[in-house]
């Protein structure tokens, strides 16, 4: 559970720190060097073993890291519109429907009835907010659904973190044709492209190599209700990072975000390790 903790973290002081880069490029300029960066760097480390893939293996893959890629793509530019807080707040309804969607046990609704009392919280705030922006959000959470579903099929067919790399090469070469269309590569400033690279290693290699781990040990439906914590996060990260301010409502939404994260992970640990006595309690 630590390890997810600390992809939690880093993930969204990446995201800050991608905001804070706009002002220098465009959102889809920075998700491509976070895309580009991670795809690099995984290829160098993992050299992932790519002779002898059936068409299942590469079918799980570039599923997997074409939501991968349109994720960063569409929460990148939902961040441009509205704060970090609100888009990872409506970005967390992909993972929370996946936890609804896949729970067995009426004690696992309360944690998530809790956490979507901790989103709906933080959710709650004055004025209008750009619907582009929202739109943005909502497609940013489908996609982190399909990623969830798509990601333990793709890490039981590649050993270690090799899915994770040619996921992102799959994004990467993915976006690229459309930088091409679109004439929007980075200028060539170095500050972007190494604050792009720092932001593809916080936001990328590290926690979606961590998850990819995590989601072999866990069930998915877990896994979503931990990542309940990411709104608070992104709250954090952004008022350090970014300015942007804390409310009182805000704070009683990250208790809830928090305690909902620490009670899924007790009925974790009183869960049978063995798989068959396992099945026979969740009534399969």
């Amino acid at each position: 559970m630590a390890l997810l903790l600390i992809s939690i973290t880093t993930v969204q002081l990446g995201s800050s720190i991608a905001k804070d880069l706009y002002s220098l490029a465009a959102p889809l300029s920075v998700a491509w060097l976070r895309l580009g960066a991670a795809a690099i760097i995984l290829g160098v480390l993992t050299r992932p073993k790519l002779t002898g893939r059936s068409a299942s293996d590469w079918g799980w893959v570039v599923g997997y890291g074409a939501s991968m890629a349109a994720m960063n793509v569409t929460f990148y530019e939902a961040i441009q519109r509205i704060p970090v807080g609100m888009a990872v707040t409506l970005e967390f309804l992909g993972p929370l429907g996946v936890s609804v969607a896949l729970s067995r046990r009426w004690r696992d609704l309360l944690w998530v009835g809790l956490a979507a009392l901790g989103v709906a919280l933080l959710g709650f705030s004055p004025g209008d907010l750009d619907p582009i922006g929202v739109l943005w959000a909502l497609a940013a959470a489908a996609l982190w659904a399909a990623y969830i579903l798509l990601a333990g099929p793709t890490g039981r067919r590649w050993s270690g973190v090799d899915g994770v790399a040619v996921a992102f090469w799959v994004g990467f070469l993915g976006v690229t044709p459309i930088m091409l269309a679109l004439d929007a590569f980075p200028d060539p400033i170095v500050r972007v492209w190494l604050v792009g690279a720092a932001v593809g290693l916080l936001s990328s290699v590290i926690p979606y190599g961590i998850e990819m781990v995590v989601l072999r040990r866990i069930e998915p439906r877990i896994f979503g209700i931990l990542m309940s914590l990411e709104p608070a996060v992104a709250a954090l990260a952004a008022l350090i990072l970014l300015g942007e301010t804390l409310r009182p409502v805000e704070v009683l939404a990250m208790a809830c975000v928090v305690a909902a994260s620490i009670g899924v992970v007790r009925t974790a640990r009183r869960r049978p390790e063995n798989t068959t006595e396992a099945a026979a309690e969740e009534g399969l």
